[in-house]
């Protein structure tokens, strides 16, 4: 009884609160007045349980560090809001900052965490490997290299079943592309405007991202053609994309017959005619941007541009960096989602739960071109150690269904996002798959103007202060990257959307005044 009075006085509060708002401002509707039945006070949402109690800090205090990140570290900006928080423990989904404050992680440090913060079968087989051996390198066998090896290329369809181990998701990338060029022979290599693939000097050029590009020689031979953003580019509609949400950008295409991608595709032969040479090393895609804000292409689009690619003599390499292992939910691997074969496929982040792993692999055919033009040898790539982590992490997958839990929550996250699009003019764009997930924020969607800065920063910050962490993407920082641990349940999915919904409404009462 007592309980269910406090929901109705819970419920008669935020509905006269929502009233209060609606009258004093009257702005706060975007496309049309939002329903007062709709709005809700921005009172912080209450967080789901968590069974975990972390360990009390004890280590510097937080001005020592700022003191040492100043002196010490790279001076490049890169660290979240304008107090960097300071992390302290993880559990799952959840991390804890020096204070004892307890965070949803829907970033999973920058898509790397998979199956959870600190997964005790990931924490238990590491811990037996490392009281037996840490590192050999591979110049001699043991048995962890051999057996994820069998175990990863289970998982590859034929005939991509040649592994090379490697430590990051920059450092695979550049091993593809001097593939790419000792198979074929030529130089030329395409990748998307927004790509990104690596920061190290050899993937600087394969990034057509503004912020990574510098003024000194990088990544010759590279060169960038049009990303076929269906809701910011020229064209798009209805039905182009694989997701549970579309565009809002209506066209006159029936469901089997896309012209934003027949338009693309032009753009494409484009650059094929006018930017390299007749016959070119390869091509590069994510087939889900991450960094460039979670861009999805037409469907089809990537199965008309392999077939391009090799009448060009040149191989298609399928960067799963950020989309592999499961997290589209509908399939293991993104190239699955597109109805492509690659012809070599790189990984890292989530292949180690946050352990620096990655991995190139090809068919036969183009690994013995490497072999007889280089011998690649990596003094780290395959130790005991990662590929224990790795092998706990494909079991972890399996064995807690966390492909089908990235279909269904993440498919229940997109939908509930949507909502918010629909209520929030603001909200320009919500798009993905599986767990991975974008919300592009916009002036208004007549437009699809990028929200300034620094009305997204304070988005971003006041999602913090509410517990939940989120990423940021796109050409103008405008959109928010959810990527959450595939062990993420449709509570702490509500949270999310919550504390999104409740800083919004926050956001359009300081756009009010």
């Amino acid at each position: 009884m007592a309980l269910a009075w406090r929901h109705l006085r819970r419920a008669f509060h935020l509905e006269t609160s929502s009233l209060r708002i609606l009258k004093t401002y009257p702005s706060l509707s975007c496309a049309s007045r939002t329903p007062a039945s709709k709005l809700t006070f921005h009172t912080k949402p209450e967080m789901p349980s968590c069974d975990f109690s972390p360990e009390r800090y004890q280590s510097l205090a937080y001005s020592h560090i700022l003191e040492i990140h100043k002196q010490h570290l790279s001076p490049v900006r890169t660290a979240y809001f304008q107090k960097p928080l300071l992390l302290h423990q993880g559990h799952m989904e959840w991390l804890f900052d020096s204070d004892g404050n307890r965070y949803l992680d829907f970033f999973s440090g920058i898509v790397t965490v998979s199956v959870g913060h600190c997964h005790p079968k990931v924490n238990a087989v590491a811990q037996e490997q490392m009281e037996r051996l840490w590192h050999t390198s591979s110049i001699f066998f043991h048995p962890q290299m051999h057996e994820y090896a069998e175990k990863l290329s289970a998982l590859l369809p034929e005939p991509l079943k040649v592994i090379f181990l490697v430590n990051s998701g920059s450092e695979a990338n550049d091993l593809a592309m001097v593939m790419a060029r000792a198979y074929s022979k030529k130089t030329d290599i395409i990748s998307f405007r927004g790509a990104y693939h690596g920061c190290s000097p050899y993937t600087l050029g394969l990034s057509n991202v503004g912020s990574f590009k510098m003024e000194l020689p990088s990544g010759m031979g590279c060169h960038s053609t049009m990303c076929p953003d269906v809701f910011r580019g020229p064209w798009g509609g209805s039905y182009c994309r694989d997701s549970p949400v579309q565009t809002i950008r209506k066209c006159s295409c029936v469901p089997d017959c896309c012209q934003a991608k027949e338009q693309y595709i032009e753009q494409f032969k484009d650059t094929l005619n006018t930017c390299v040479a007749k016959s070119i090393a390869g091509f590069f895609a994510e087939p889900i941007q991450g960094v460039n804000g979670v861009v999805q292409y037409p469907k089809g689009f990537l199965k008309e541009v392999f077939e391009l690619v090799r009448e060009r003599g040149g191989v298609c390499i399928a960067d799963e960096v950020q989309t592999g292992f499961g997290r589209l939910g509908s399939h293991f691997w993104g190239f699955q989602t597109q109805d492509v074969m690659p012809d070599i496929v790189t990984m890292a982040k989530g292949i180690g739960n946050g352990f620096p792993m990655a991995a190139v692999v090809t068919t036969s055919e183009i690994a013995k071109s490497l072999a007889n033009c280089l011998l690649h040898f990596n003094t780290f790539g395959g130790s005991p150690l990662a590929c224990a982590i790795g092998s706990a992490v494909l079991e972890v997958i399996k064995e807690e269904n966390m492909q089908e839990n990235s279909q269904e929550v993440g498919t229940y996250m997109l939908l509930k996002f949507a909502n918010l699009r629909d209520e929030f003019d603001i909200i320009g764009d919500v798009r993905g798959k599986g767990l991975m997930v974008g919300i592009e924020m916009v002036q208004d969607k007549r437009s699809r103007r990028p929200l300034p800065l620094k009305e997204v920063n304070q988005i971003h910050e006041d999602c913090k202060d509410m517990g939940l962490i989120m990423g940021r993407g796109g050409p103008f920082s405008q959109t928010f990257r959810i990527m959450p641990p595939m062990c993420v349940t449709k509570p702490e999915v509500d949270f999310a959307v919550e504390v999104f919904r409740s800083v919004l409404i926050q956001h359009m009462e300081r756009r009010a005044k």
